[in-house]
């Protein structure tokens, strides 16, 4: 137990002063303490199993799938016709461009997966036009910044195929279970934009008139993604395909698609291709060095004794879970999420599934709050690329926009808290 929290506290020491990747921080305490723990021929011997046993499984190739699809898209230009179609519909009412650009983030969100790649995406396709109806900084790059992190609640998501892969769960089950809140928490974050511009109105004034003929031709900019985004979830619910699958087919489609469009060029594809490659190879590190550190902290005890601990105390269910959820909260603050997580689900997950919660709520209820770290100061990733893509706007206007779309997160974590169903209704008509 000593030596699994002495690890710990090596392990944040060489992440917050060294400034170590997360997944070379995990591997270096992962070795070091079953090095101590056991012999150094039996921690090698150790190490070379799990690595193995992990990378083995066939469902791991789900993970640059997924991401191949939203970089195929990326390059088709999927993007510019989903905020297209969005704008045509709601650019005309205030606010209506910061509504368009949020619902732009959820639909490229549902065939992205990716917080950071959906931040940069819609920075270059709706800041400028923001600009150019004159919508202050603030409201125009806090609602980029809030609407990327869609990429890790709709579905299909990094976070929830790691989880799902790490903890034996349902990729299918943790895709649905995700859906219902990340449509709460999409019309949410337009219902504040409405709300800032009904008290604020020059911050977002009204776009140009469209005839409902327009609003009808633009429809089909969106309709890819729709198709796209219903060929992979209902295949999962059908049980046409698995997950891993799923992967493949949506990647597939994707570039059906794109050469249909005829706007994914050759160059566009082995881009995709190298981004895709580059993304996968952090995510492979990340989960190596979770999957050493796991198996030391497993060595050690220390998550079982946690949870006997935790288990046993005087207190309802329910506040030991909030204080597992605000310690997520400070954490996503100052660190990646998806590292985080790796770090601390070999300690929080046994104490959960011992107080008895579901494993498929607790990954949808994690996702939602990590992501909100993504864009919390000090170290919200999503304000970062915004303002980093935008030198005219520093980083402080967009955390000030920022937090007025808080209460949106807070609001949803409350109903799933309260009300599991949020979560669990659609996973309960998944094979």
């Amino acid at each position: 137990m000593t030596i699994g929290l002495l690890g710990i506290v090596i392990l944040l020491c060489l992440m917050f002063f060294l400034e170590l990747p997360v997944g070379l921080a995990m591997g270096i305490v992962g070795l070091g303490g079953l090095w101590y723990l056991l012999t150094p021929d039996a921690a090698v011997a150790m190490l070379g199993n799990e690595i193995w046993n992990v990378f083995s499984k066939y469902g791991l190739t789900v993970i640059p799938m997924f991401i191949l699809m939203g970089q195929i898209c990326f390059y088709s230009g999927v993007n510019k016709t989903l905020y297209e179609t969005a704008y045509t519909w709601m650019g005309r009412t205030r606010g209506g461009l910061s509504m368009a650009t949020i619902m732009a983030c959820a639909g490229f969100a549902a065939i992205c997966g990716s917080n950071t790649a959906t931040a940069a995406t819609m920075t270059s396709v709706a800041l400028p036009e923001m600009k150019k109806y004159k919508y202050h900084p603030i409201l125009s790059s806090s609602s980029i910044a809030v609407g990327s992190t869609l990429g890790v609640v709709i579905p299909p998501s990094v976070v929830l195929l790691v989880y799902g892969i790490y903890t034996e769960q349902s990729i299918g089950k943790l895709f649905w279970g995700s859906t219902l809140p990340g449509v709460l928490l999409s019309g949410l974050f337009c219902l504040t934009a409405y709300l800032l511009c009904v008290f604020r109105p020059e911050w977002g004034p009204g776009g140009e008139r469209t005839t409902l003929w327009q609003k009808i031709k633009a429809i089909p900019g969106a309709f890819e993604m729709f198709v796209l985004f219903a060929l992979v979830m209902l295949g999962l619910y059908s049980g046409t395909y698995t997950p891993t699958e799923a992967g493949a087919a949506g990647a597939f489609f994707a570039l059906v698609l794109g050469l249909i469009r005829r706007k994914l060029t050759f160059k566009g594809f082995i881009a995709s291709v190298v981004d895709t490659l580059k993304i996968t190879s952090m995510i492979i590190l990340i989960v190596t060095g979770a999957v050493i550190l796991g198996r030391f902290l497993t060595i050690s005890r220390m998550p079982f004794e946690v949870a006997d601990y935790v288990a046993a105390l005087p207190v309802q269910p329910w506040l030991i879970i909030i204080a597992i959820l605000f310690i997520y909260m400070i954490a996503g603050m100052v660190m990646d999420a998806l590292g985080f997580l790796l770090v601390s689900i070999p300690i929080f997950f046994p104490v959960v599934m011992k107080m008895g919660y579901d494993p498929i709520w607790f990954g949808c209820i994690l996702c939602m709050v990590t992501t909100m770290g993504a864009v919390t100061p000090p170290v919200g990733i999503c304000a970062y690329v915004v303002a980093g893509m935008d030198k005219e706007i520093p980083l402080g206007t967009v955390l000030k926009g920022v937090c007025w779309y808080l209460p949106a997160y807070w609001i949803v974590l409350l109903l799933m808290l309260f009300y599991p169903q949020v979560a669990l209704f659609l996973p309960s008509f998944v094979k």
